[in-house]
């Protein structure tokens, strides 16, 4: 290799960080220690940093926006010469945490030690040592120990180097922040820009621990692991949109999904406006509420504590909502004088929205619950479930089946005109509005059906015959996970040709995107309670999520024939004539290569899409709260 070929190794920081030298008077090792809402964890980390055989060492702490007794706690280390602490007013994301501690560390080697995790002893001289001795590596790392009795030599399998397993060189190097985006990859954001300045080496030995909990940051990112942007956003308070990708995830760019949304002025509250308080979670599709704000109502949020990722609470990435604190909201709400609760919408908002409901007797409560009371009986949340069912002021049930099976559960106490029909993830018209794309059926003369989400129902032997049966599956989403990847390796098997992966369709995707294909599959099963609604189970009585997608790009929906059993979506689908009833995969492609046949199908669900908007029913849930607040008025 020519020396003009040759990578260049750029200086390390302040002093002779390659031999490890520094001026006099400059620490050897500068340990950066960003938290957050940890001060139950950070003693027991600081006194393991106290317990370094290395002890020329400088710590700094970032605090970075923690609500919690951080600056209480953390205060007799401050009287250690050796240790400093920085305060962020509010989060602002790990790499700005670990730049803002950059920007104070002197020593010629930089060490990690997040606020719930641990030193071993010997961990920092280790590791220095290792640096001193190969003057072309420029990070060391150790071996580590983590989820309780786990231990590796080095690297984790599946995740990247741990910021507690490491000791690099000084660089001028800075951590990618949140506003550039957000991922659990700390190759993305840090390692990848030194592996250009030097090779890493590992000790072998596992000298640090991991400590595993539930709140750690990349379990609130890792969609697999309960978390996702709405995790996330919520355990942070983040208020500006996100660009977010997990590691195992799709990329997501919040700022360009709701610019429309965001850009706008909002509307001018007119003199019949009405104070919204929407508490709980919104599950998909969030900005639908906007639809209310646009017809003059202010809108104000509440969000449980204890969401997941998949379902949206605040700060909303599309603006227009104020925020309630979580601490203090009694106060809060007495402050805003809402004429209306709208509290919704899983099962994972079901203790909180039964706090607020027994925390606010004077306010009219509407409770919209989706998914679903099977759920809430597993988990123990039925009475809480009850609760909100017959003390509320109104119910809002998301399907006809819905309500009905409600009225066997809870009997007497489904009072009808206290009651609303209306789906609970019903997007916003703007998705609707762009043209459909040529079918690829035209094309290539074989049938092609899409799922947009999980496969629910689709299992591998199912994939083979449709295979067999001529019909090619196109699946949008993620494929993370030991479940998903193993239903692929076999479906490919048995399916060989016929299964086509595809990123997830974000919002403005699904009508030119999905349009393209000739049908769209709703949740598969087979319907086993023989027309008795006290028999049906969760997919007996659920609208999908996905249902809207497929319909706003015109596809009939797919439906297995169910007979006489009671089914929410099949009634819908019967009612509308917006998809397709199949006994058998050969009957099912035989109908769906018949124009004739399933050509007004779909032109009947192209003229119906406005029906599945929020924006649709808008008006018809604002005159369900006025009712219900003039029932509350007169004493119910």
């Amino acid at each position: 290799m020519t020396e003009a070929a040759r990578p260049q190794r750029l200086a390390y920081g302040s002093g002779s960080a390659q031999t490890g030298n520094a001026p006099e008077g400059t620490p050897r090792v500068s340990v950066l220690m960003p938290t957050f809402e940890h001060a139950p964890f950070i003693r027991r980390a600081i006194e393991s940093l106290r317990a370094q055989t290395l002890t020329d060492w400088e710590l700094v702490i970032v605090d970075d926006g923690s609500s919690d007794a951080m600056p209480e706690v953390t205060r007799p280390d401050r009287t250690d010469p050796r240790c400093s602490y920085h305060r962020s007013e509010e989060n602002r994301g790990l790499g700005a945490a670990l730049n803002l501690a950059l920007a104070h560390a002197r020593a010629p080697y930089v060490a990690y030690l997040p606020s719930d995790d641990l030193y071993y002893p010997a961990h920092l001289a280790a590791l220095v040592a290792l640096l001193e001795r190969d003057p072309d590596a420029v990070l060391a790392y150790s071996g580590v120990r983590h989820h309780g009795h786990s231990q590796d030599a080095g690297q984790i399998d599946g995740l990247a180097l741990q910021l507690v397993q490491v000791v690099h060189r000084r660089t001028g190097d800075r951590w990618i922040e949140r506003d550039e985006v957000v991922t659990d990859d700390l190759e993305r954001m840090f390692w990848s820009r030194l592996r250009p300045r030097g090779s890493f080496t590992a000790s072998g030995d596992p000298t640090c621990e991991w400590v595993d909990h539930p709140q750690q940051r990349h379990k609130l990112i890792r969609e697999s692991l309960g978390g996702g942007v709405n995790r996330y956003r919520g355990y942070y308070q983040v208020r500006q949109p996100l660009r977010f990708q997990s590691s195992e995830g799709d990329p997501l760019d919040e700022a360009a999904l709701y610019r429309q949304f965001r850009a706008r002025p909002a509307p001018v509250p007119g003199p019949d406006r009405l104070k919204i308080l929407i508490v709980g979670e919104l599950a998909f599709n969030p900005e639908r509420i906007l639809a209310l704000e646009e017809r003059g109502h202010q809108l104000y949020g509440l969000w449980t504590p204890d969401g997941i990722g998949f379902n949206t609470v605040g700060p909303l990435p599309f603006g227009h909502v104020e925020d309630l604190p979580r601490s203090g909201w009694r106060e809060a709400v007495r402050r805003i004088r809402p004429d209306v609760i709208y509290a919704l919408l899983n099962w994972h908002a079901v203790p909180f929205a039964h706090e607020v409901l027994l925390g606010t007797p004077g306010v009219p409560f509407v409770w919209h619950f989706k998914e679903s009371p099977f759920a809430c009986l597993e988990r123990g949340l039925w009475p809480q479930l009850v609760d909100l069912h017959t003390r509320s002021d109104g119910q809002v049930y998301i399907s006809p089946e819905m309500q009905d099976w409600f009225e066997t559960a809870l009997p007497g106490q489904v009072v009808h005109d206290r009651t609303l029909v209306l789906d609970g993830d019903l997007p916003k018209r703007e998705w609707f509005t762009h043209d459909r794309r040529p079918r690829l059926s035209r094309a290539s003369g074989e049938i092609h059906t899409v799922v947009a989400g999980r496969p629910f129902g689709i299992h591998p032997d199912t994939m083979g015959e449709l295979a067999r049966a001529g019909i090619h599956m196109h699946f949008y989403g993620p494929t993370w996970g030991p479940w998903w990847r193993d239903w692929i390796a076999r479906t490919r098997c048995v399916a060989s040709g016929h299964l086509h992966l595809h990123p997830t369709a974000r919002q403005p995707d699904w009508v030119p995107e999905l349009s393209q294909y000739d049908a769209g599959w709703l949740h598969l099963f087979e319907s086993r309670n023989g027309g008795d609604v006290r028999r049906a189970n969760w997919d007996d009585l659920n609208y999908p999520a996905r249902l809207s997608t497929l319909i706003a790009a015109g596809l009939p929906v797919i439906q297995p024939d169910h007979g006489d059993a009671v089914v929410a979506t099949a009634a819908l689908v019967r009612r509308l004539q917006i998809g397709v009833t199949f006994r058998d995969f050969e009957r099912l492609r035989a109908q769906l290569a018949d124009e004739q046949l399933v050509a007004p199908v779909r032109e009947n669900v192209w003229r119906q899409r406005e029906q599945f908007t929020f924006d649709h029913h808008a008006d018809r849930l604002v005159a369900f709260f006025r009712r219900v607040i003039a029932t509350r008025a007169r004493g119910r």
